[in-house]
């Protein structure tokens, strides 16, 4: 006669073992970036603003030349202004942040990104236009900022009605 004092392992208390461990892991990984990305001021006053120019110094404070290197990738016309496909690359090297901005929309900054190193320095995104603008991604790379500029013909109201 054989006695047994505890519990046997069985393959299922095995596999929630296991399980309970690997999400205990996971989920400590997973708020890693959002404890970093804390830290970094949101740049609310740059989004309120309806000059483009001044948008961009409020962002960057400075301002930015033309650059060949950056490729801005927008339609020439979109059919409508509440979803306008536009995407950026760029071969610069050191690329910190990427952002674009429209002139004639209520507000000109339409969106930032952080771009940590090591990231392929690419952006795509869908803007909502007010009408007929210019649409400017600025690159920020190496501390300097590098700009690409692409009008954009919109045929049906975004966010201008």
């Amino acid at each position: 006669m054989t006695t047994h004092t505890g519990p046997h392992p069985t393959r299922r208390l095995i596999l929630q073992g296991a399980t309970c461990v690997a999400l205990i892991g996971l989920g400590n990984l997973a708020f890693a970036p959002a404890r970093a990305a804390a830290n970094d001021k949101y740049p609310d006053e740059a989004f309120k603003l309806k000059n483009e120019a001044d948008a961009i110094k409020a962002l960057y404070g400075k301002t930015a030349e033309a650059s060949d290197k950056i490729k801005l990738d927008a339609p020439e016309i979109a059919e409508n202004g509440g979803v306008v496909p536009i995407s950026v690359t760029t071969t610069l090297d050191k690329v910190t942040s990427i952002s674009f901005f429209v002139a004639e929309n209520p507000n000109a900054l339409a969106a930032s990104y952080k771009i940590p190193d090591g990231t392929i320095p690419a952006v795509a995104n869908r803007l909502k236009m007010a009408k007929t603008s210019n649409v400017t991604a600025i690159v920020e790379a190496d501390g300097k900022l590098y700009s690409a500029t692409k009008e954009v013909k919109v045929t049906v109201g975004g966010c201008g009605g």
